[in-house]
């Protein structure tokens, strides 16, 4: 198999890093990127677009939605029927990326997040493919984590917000409680690791329980104890839920004024 990346930044170096990790050939890899100052061993990397006539089985768009036009041009008489396309671009749906790639044999929306280089990143799925395209990209996406088809393509923004953005919520978070600690009298750097393991140790006993994280946290507070007692500041008025709607809202609109945008530039 031949994948041509598009653009190698932070997720598509992540999405190739977890390729790589989970037994992906190098020799099956061409970049193209203007100013990534190297590829992996074995790794072949490019500052321009092959010319037309190579052939790919899979080209990954990792390029920033805003710079969809430019790629478009340079990569479209690369995607032809044999061609699947992948495309990482918050907010782009796959009207406008079938409206650029006319010819491609199938267009999947992907949504990772920078676990994909562990093989530990929920991934939101969506897309116009032929039949027997599926388990092509289940298999491409199994080496990154864990994949799941949505039923609708308006769910992608939700998705983007919950599980592609989502990160950065849950690093602000880490490092709130962190910072609380050392309100508290702990000293920072401290407070910053133990707060980091016990987020660590906390995520990977949920990923393990065969209950919910709700009732988790319920059966770690003992009634009156100390942990309840904060609970109950976090539970307040629905103050924690609240704020996370507000925050995933923000997000997921952010991505439908994108998709709008992009859908205006094509």
């Amino acid at each position: 198999m031949k994948i041509l990346i598009i653009g190698c930044g932070n997720m598509g170096g992540a999405m190739l890093a977890g390729w790589l990790r989970g037994g992906f050939a190098p020799d099956s890899f061409t970049v193209v990127d203007p100013i990534l100052p190297e590829a992996p061993a074995g790794v072949e990397l490019m500052r321009a677009v092959p010319p037309t006539g190579a052939l790919f089985d899979v080209i990954l768009l990792g390029v920033k939605p805003q710079q969809l036009g430019a790629a478009a041009d340079a990569v479209a008489a690369l995607a032809g029927p044999q061609t699947l396309l992948l495309s990482i671009l918050a907010g782009v749906d796959c009207g406008t990326l079938r409206r650029r790639f006319p010819e491609a044999g199938g267009i999947v929306r992907v949504m990772p997040n920078l676990a994909a280089a562990l093989g530990k990143s929920p991934i939101g799925l969506s897309g116009d493919r032929r039949e027997g395209q599926d388990a092509l990209v289940e298999k491409l996406m199994a080496p990154l984590g864990h994949a799941e088809w949505l039923a609708d393509e308006s769910l992608m923004d939700a998705v983007t917000a919950l599980s592609g953005s989502g990160p950065a919520f849950v690093y602000r978070f880490i490092d709130a409680l962190a910072a609380g600690g050392a309100e508290l009298g702990l000293p920072r750097e401290q407070a910053d690791r133990l707060a980091l393991a016990m987020v660590e140790g906390a995520a990977m006993l949920a990923a393990q329980a065969p209950i919910s994280p709700g009732e988790l946290a319920r059966r770690v507070a003992s009634p009156g104890g100390t942990t309840q007692r904060g609970l109950d500041v976090l539970d307040a008025d629905q103050a924690l839920g609240r704020l996370m709607e507000a925050t995933l809202r923000a997000a997921r609109d952010r991505g439908a004024e994108m998709a709008a945008e992009a859908r205006e530039a094509g």
